[in-house]
C-alpha cells in the first residue's frame, strides 16, 4: 500500500499506527461477516430486516473504534489505546444477537464467538481474559435458555443444552489458554524490565568512576571526541580544564585513604552543582579532573573555573579533616581550528604544571 494511503488510514508512525492497523483489520472482518449474513438473506436462511439491523449496528460501533483509536483519543480516554477489552466485548455481544437471529447456522456463530476471545489473547490480563470468558459464556447461555423458550421449534432445549455444554467446554479452553499467555506476557515485561535495569547498570559500571560518580577518563574520551566533531561542524569553541588537587597526598598520609576518598568525593559533588548542565566533568585519574567546556571561548572558560573555585570554597572538607581548605590548580586550552585533541589536552596538562610551580591554587592558560 503506497505510504501516502498508510498514513491516512492507519496515522502516524508508533503504537498508535498498530493498533489503528488492528482495529481496521477487525472492521474487514465485520464488513466480511456482513456480507456472509446478506449471503445468507438471499438463500432464505435468515430475514432482511433483523439482518440489516445487526450488520449496520456491528458496522457503526466497529467504526466508532476505529475512529477513537485514529484520532487518538483513545490515549485519553483508557490506559488501553487499543480499546481491546471494549471492542471485544462489543463482539461478544454482535455475536449472541447473530446467534439469536440465525437459528440454521448457529453453530458456526459458536466459532465467531472464539476469535472475539482469541483477539484479545496477546494485550489482556489474565483478569481481563477470565472476565471475557465469563462474560461471553454467561451472554450466549441467556441467549441459548432465551430462544429455547421463546421459539423451541428452531431453538430446541434439549440441543440447545448441548450447545452449551460445547460451548463450556470451548469457553473454558480459550480463557484458561488466555490466561496462561497474560502470565507469560507478564513474565517478559518483567524480564525485559529487569534486563534493562541490568544492562543500565552496566552502562553505569563502564562509564562512570566508582568513588566519585563522575564519567571515567575512558567514557570521556569518548565524549571529548564526540563534542570535537559537533564543534568542527558547527565553528563552536571546546575549552579544556585539566585540574589538579592541591596538597592531596598529605590528606591520604596523615588521614588515611578512607579520608582522601571523602575529600574527592565532596570535591565531585561540590564541582558538579558548580558547573553548567552542558559542562562535562570527569575524572582523569588519582587526584586529576578534567572539565570539558562546550561552546566555551577561553574567557567564559575562565568564569567557569572562577566559580568553580567559589563553590569549593563552601564545601565541607572540614567534616573529613578539621580546618581543611581544599584548592587546585588548572590548566586551561582551547581547541583551534585543526588542533588535534590529544595537542589540546597536553596543552591543558603543561600549563597545569606551570600553574603548580607558581604557587598553586590558580590557572594558567596554555
Amino acid at each position: 500500500m503506497p505510504a501516502p494511503v498508510g498514513d491516512l488510514l492507519w496515522g502516524p508512525s508508533g503504537r498508535r499506527r498498530g493498533h489503528a492497523r488492528l482495529t481496521l483489520l477487525a472492521l474487514a472482518v465485520y464488513l466480511l461477516f456482513s456480507a456472509v449474513c446478506w449471503l445468507e438473506v438471499h438463500l432464505g436462511m435468515m430475514q432482511a430486516a433483523p439482518a440489516a439491523w445487526l450488520c449496520a449496528t456491528s458496522l457503526a460501533g466497529i467504526s466508532v473504534f476505529y475512529g477513537l483509536v485514529r484520532s487518538g483519543l483513545s490515549e485519553r480516554l483508557s490506559s488501553d489505546p487499543s480499546l481491546t477489552m471494549p471492542q471485544s466485548v462489543f463482539g461478544i455481544a454482535i455475536t449472541a444477537w447473530g446467534y439469536a437471529i440465525n437459528p440454521q447456522l448457529r453453530g458456526a456463530v459458536m466459532a465467531i464467538m472464539l476469535l472475539n476471545l482469541v483477539w484479545g489473547m496477546f494485550v489482556m490480563s489474565p483478569r481481563e481474559a477470565r472476565l471475557l470468558g465469563a462474560q461471553a459464556l454467561a451472554l450466549l447461555g441467556g441467549v441459548m435458555l432465551w430462544k429455547s423458550r421463546t421459539d423451541p421449534a428452531q431453538f430446541p432445549p434439549h440441543v440447545e443444552a448441548i450447545q452449551f455444554l460445547f460451548c463450556v467446554i470451548l469457553m473454558t479452553a480459550m480463557s484458561a489458554l488466555a490466561v496462561s499467555m497474560g502470565r507469560l506476557r507478564a513474565k517478559l515485561r518483567q524480564r525485559q524490565a529487569e534486563l534493562q535495569a541490568a544492562l543500565a547498570k552496566i552502562h553505569h559500571l563502564a562509564t562512570r568512576d566508582d568513588l566519585t560518580g563522575l564519567v571515567n577518563r575512558r567514557h570521556l574520551t569518548e565524549l571529548l571526541d564526540a563534542e570535537r566533531g559537533r564543534q568542527k561542524h558547527h565553528g563552536q569553541p571546546l575549552s579544556l580544564v585539566l585540574m589538579d588537587l592541591d596538597h592531596f597526598k598529605p590528606i591520604n598520609d596523615e588521614h588515611g585513604h578512607a579520608a582522601g576518598d571523602r575529600v574527592l568525593k565532596i570535591f565531585a559533588d561540590a564541582a558538579q552543582a558548580a558547573l553548567r548542565d552542558t559542562d562535562v566533568l570527569g575524572r582523569w585519574g588519582g587526584e586529576e579532573f578534567l572539565l570539558m567546556l562546550p561552546s566555551t571561548p577561553q574567557a567564559q572558560a575562565l568564569q567557569c573555573v572562577d566559580r568553580l573555585r567559589a563553590g569549593l570554597a563552601a564545601a565541607p572538607f572540614d567534616e573529613v579533616v578539621p580546618g581543611l581548605r581544599l584548592t587546585f590548580s588548572a590548566g586551561l586550552s582551547t581547541c583551534g581550528d585543526g588542533e588535534a585533541l590529544q595537542a589540546a589536552i597536553e596543552r591543558a596538562d603543561k600549563a597545569m604544571y606551570r600553574a603548580k610551580l607558581r604557587g598553586r591554587d590558580g590557572t594558567v592558560v596554555g
